[in-house]
């Protein structure tokens, strides 16, 4: 009778969805499902940079929702390097009880919370880095110099004064009550340009050979580590390719991930991308069965993720395109991944988590976007002025508005944000 009923408890664990089993990483922190929602622009920081009560009251929303592990959009570790007018920054001169209220939201119902910390580099628009730094002084390809300049290289002091940015704001954050801290390592940031060859062109002890460029978020690594202690999750989002020539490639992704992990890393995140070929956003070519609304395959950068996973312990996670649970089960099952990263679902759907577990055969369509007029899109980046659209909403308390026009989305944006934020846009945290 005892084995009758081990046999039967282990069957029906086999049977239990993957999205609902809990997974514990290094720090014997333990996550209560594999879905991780992927970091958003929210665009919902004050004039001081400073978290406002629309982004406490999203994040609560999300964490009822039903969300395992909960990213942050990026927050700045430099508030004179911003990569959006409306950017979070966390440093000395921040007021911590707002940092301790929008963590608190985002810890009910039992939800990790982690803070996307990052630095833009030479990814600061025009009208707010006059003189942006970067590893080498060249500028941004791809039509993109105009509304970046070129930026300034960093000196050795500069890098190091950077290094301590990334560990303050890592102490900051888990004195507020934040439960990790993810290094925003991918599309195109300063992390990522000195980890890519193409952007990286340093003779120095920065950069050369990957074992150089590396050394930056090797460091930021050791010295966010010192800072919140050895069971304080720290994780990174990491391109698995940049997609250009002489860019950052897989190969050497799966070397910096293993060195992290060597080093005591807890979770990768794994992306691809930058502002100057934004595959993030779709474009990249994929290998599982269902297709997303833009025709593309769920699962962008599955390929690189599999690839990678065979050469790490510690959990990956995969985002990208991700709208169905058969599609999420799917690659979880082929152990392409161990979470998978949603964001844009998530605009719509806050519950979409809780609505994932409950029934196996969710799915979402998203709306293909546009104001009609092609430039217009282009110049606004519709598809991100929309969802921000979408997460303001939430933060309002209110419901999302899936058949909202992209007119509207573009008019209160330009009444939130001014002239300055059609400028630039970035297009994706």
């Amino acid at each position: 009778m005892k084995r009758f009923n081990l046999l039967l408890t282990q069957r029906r664990k086999s049977m239990t969805p993957i999205l609902s089993r809990t997974i514990t990483l290094n720090t014997d922190t333990q996550i209560k499902n594999r879905l991780f929602k992927s970091a958003m622009s929210e665009q919902l920081g004050d004039n001081t940079h400073a978290p406002t009560d629309k982004l406490t009251r999203l994040y609560r929303t999300w964490a009822q929702g039903g969300i395992g592990l909960s990213v942050t959009g990026n927050v700045m570790v430099d508030r004179s390097a911003l990569g959006e007018p409306k950017n979070v920054v966390l440093d000395g001169d921040s007021d911590l009880d707002k940092f301790r209220e929008w963590a608190e939201a985002g810890k009910q119902n039992n939800t990790q919370i982690w803070m996307q910390l990052n630095h833009p580099g030479k990814q600061s628009p025009r009208f707010l880095s006059p003189t942006p730094v970067a590893p080498s002084a060249l500028p941004l390809g791809g039509g993109m110099s105009k509304a970046f300049n070129t930026p300034r290289e960093l000196n050795n002091s500069e890098i190091r004064s950077i290094i301590d940015k990334f560990a303050q704001s890592a102490a900051l954050a888990k004195e507020a009550g934040f439960t990790g801290v993810q290094i925003h390592g991918a599309h195109g940031y300063l992390v990522n340009q000195f980890l890519s060859p193409r952007h990286n062109r340093r003779e120095d002890d920065w950069g050369g050979p990957l074992e150089k460029r590396m050394r930056f978020i090797l460091e930021i690594y050791k010295a966010m580590r010192s800072a919140v202690g050895d069971r304080f999750p720290v994780g990174i989002k990491l391109n698995a390719s940049d997609f250009k020539a002489g860019g950052f490639t897989i190969e050497e992704a799966i070397t910096v991930a293993t060195a992290l992990e060597k080093q005591g890393l807890d979770l990768v995140e794994i992306s691809g991308g930058s502002y100057e070929n934004p595959k993030m956003m779709g474009t990249a070519g994929t290998t599982t069965r269902d297709q997303n609304e833009t025709g593309q395959k769920e699962g962008y950068f599955i390929e690189y993720s599999v690839a990678m996973k065979k050469s790490l312990t510690i959990p990956l996670v995969l985002t990208g395109g991700f709208r169905s649970a058969r599609a999420m089960e799917d690659a979880l099952a082929d152990n392409a991944a161990d979470m998978i990263g949603l964001a844009r679902p998530l605009a719509l759907e806050p519950d979409f988590p809780d609505r994932l577990l409950r029934d196996g055969g969710h799915s979402i369509t998203l709306p293909r976007l546009s104001t009609g007029l092609q430039s217009l899109d282009a110049i606004t980046a519709i598809g991100l002025t929309w969802y921000e659209y979408q997460l303001y909403q939430l933060g309002k308390g209110q419901t999302a508005n899936p058949v909202a026009n992209a007119w509207r989305s573009v008019f209160l944006t330009l009444w939130r944000m001014g002239v300055h934020g059609f400028r630039q846009r970035r297009v994706k945290n």
